[in-house]
């Protein structure tokens, strides 16, 4: 299988060398396949190295003043003979197969025999007090759609639905990340929590001292973890009938508490104050079934007014 790119160049000077080898790193490190003079050895058989070009799926002509000087006056050059065998080799391939990097070259002029080609151009020259000063990432994304085979025109080349199928999907993701989606400020009040979209696995109600957080994850299939460290402390109310002024009892010096469905918890926040969390149903991560069923925990909790 041939290169994704073959990059034809001069060896104008070392500065230019060194700017073409930097352009093929980075379009190798975008995953291309590319090749440059270093990985072509012309040897004596020239069949073969037209055999390269051809089977390369796309070619770059890096065209400065000394590559177009070259290639129309000094036909037993470097860059005069691949002309040569890049123009026969332009026959048996699409108009679009080739295609010309602009840089030092202001006038944009291109080799002789390309002039009724009229390739497609990238435009990578300098010019001082610009905007912008130096060619960048848009001329690499420009570069980079033409080897992809992608549309140049970026606006036209995804489809409006697909355009609004994205921004809905990055939306719906915001609504599930952003905190606001996961609080209350009631002091009463009950939540079906789908832990995993929340950050930190963790839901919030009340304000000021009457602030609590409720940190989970999965334990058992009819059971959860509860976690003090968004609070101060934590603990499972044992027993059907617990007063109020009895809940502080209840708090242990661990860090979780795995109450299950039907049982209640106890919290504490930073400014001493409790409330309790009665586990309604649990439901675990169950990614095998033919549809992916997220975790949740539902729950009631409500802020001891006495305490």
């Amino acid at each position: 299988m041939g290169a994704d790119l073959f990059i034809s160049y001069t060896w104008t000077s070392e500065g230019h060398r060194e700017w073409v080898r930097l352009l093929a790193a980075q379009l190798k490190a975008l995953g291309f396949d590319i090749l440059i003079d270093a990985d072509v050895d012309y040897g004596n058989d020239l069949n073969g190295f037209m055999r390269r070009v051809d089977d390369s799926k796309r070619v770059l002509l890096v065209v400065d003043q000394n590559y177009v000087a070259r290639a129309d006056n000094m036909p037993e050059s470097g860059v005069g003979k691949e002309n040569r065998w890049i123009a026969e080799a332009c026959a048996d391939h699409d108009t679009v197969w080739l295609s010309v990097l602009f840089v030092d070259n202001h006038s944009c002029s291109l080799p002789a025999w390309l002039g009724d080609r009229m390739p497609k151009g990238f435009d990578f020259n300098h010019t001082p007090g610009s905007l912008q000063e130096f060619p960048g990432a848009e001329q690499i994304e420009d570069l980079w759609r033409w080897i992809a085979y992608l549309p140049a025109n970026r606006d036209s080349a995804t489809p409006i639905a697909t355009l609004r199928e994205r921004a809905t999907r990055l939306e719906q993701h915001d609504l599930r990340s952003n905190p606001a989606q996961w609080r209350s400020p009631d002091l009463v009040g009950e939540a079906h929590f789908a832990y995993d979209d929340a950050p930190q696995k963790t839901f919030c109600w009340g304000v000021g001292a009457s602030e609590f957080a409720l940190q989970v994850s999965g334990c058992s299939y009819n059971s959860m973890y509860i976690y003090k460290d968004p609070i101060k402390a934590v603990g499972l109310i044992r027993g059907e009938s617990v007063d109020d002024v009895d809940l502080a009892q209840h708090l242990t010096p661990g860090r979780t508490v795995a109450p299950q469905v039907g049982q209640s918890v106890v919290l504490m926040n930073a400014h001493g104050r409790l409330a309790v969390v009665d586990i309604l149903d649990v439901q675990r991560e169950d990614p095998g079934g033919s549809q992916y069923v997220p975790p949740f925990v539902d729950f009631r909790w409500r802020v001891v007014e006495s305490s």
